[in-house]
C-alpha cells in the first residue's frame, strides 16, 4: 500500500518494428477454460495483453515458456508463431489489445489446424 493518491506503474515498454502503421486498436476480454491449450497460432498484428485472473503459459516461437499470472502484461508480435498460450488448471481471463492498420480486423491463424 502507498500513501500516494495515484500510483502509475509501467507494466511493459515494448518497441514495435519500423514501418508498423497503427490506425486503431480493438480490445477484447478473453476467457480460456482450465487446462485448455490455445494451439500454436499467428496474429496479423501485434497483440498486447494483461492477465486479469488465473494464469497461462506463453511461449513465442522456440523461446522460453513463461507463466503469466494476474497483473502480468504480455506481447505477441505480428506474423510470428505463438507456440503456446495455454490456460493452466485454474483457467485464465485476460484483456487483449489488437493493434491494427486501416481496414484490418484481428485474425488468428492456427498452425497445423484448429486448437484442441
Amino acid at each position: 500500500m502507498t500513501d500516494q493518491p495515484v500510483v502509475r506503474t509501467t507494466l511493459m515498454d515494448q518497441a514495435l518494428p519500423d514501418g508498423v502503421a497503427i490506425t486503431h486498436v480493438e480490445t477484447r476480454r478473453i476467457t480460456i477454460a482450465p487446462s485448455v491449450a490455445g494451439g500454436a497460432h499467428v496474429h496479423n498484428g501485434p497483440v498486447f495483453g494483461v492477465i486479469e485472473n488465473g494464469s497461462a503459459v506463453l511461449q513465442v516461437e522456440d523461446g522460453p515458456e513463461v507463466v503469466l499470472r494476474a497483473g502480468d502484461a504480455f506481447y505477441e508480435p505480428a506474423n510470428v508463431v505463438i507456440s503456446r498460450f495455454d490456460a493452466t488448471g485454474e483457467g485464465v481471463t485476460f484483456v487483449a489489445h489488437f493493434l491494427l492498420g486501416a481496414g484490418e480486423t484481428p485474425t488468428i491463424d492456427f498452425v497445423g489446424g484448429s486448437p484442441a
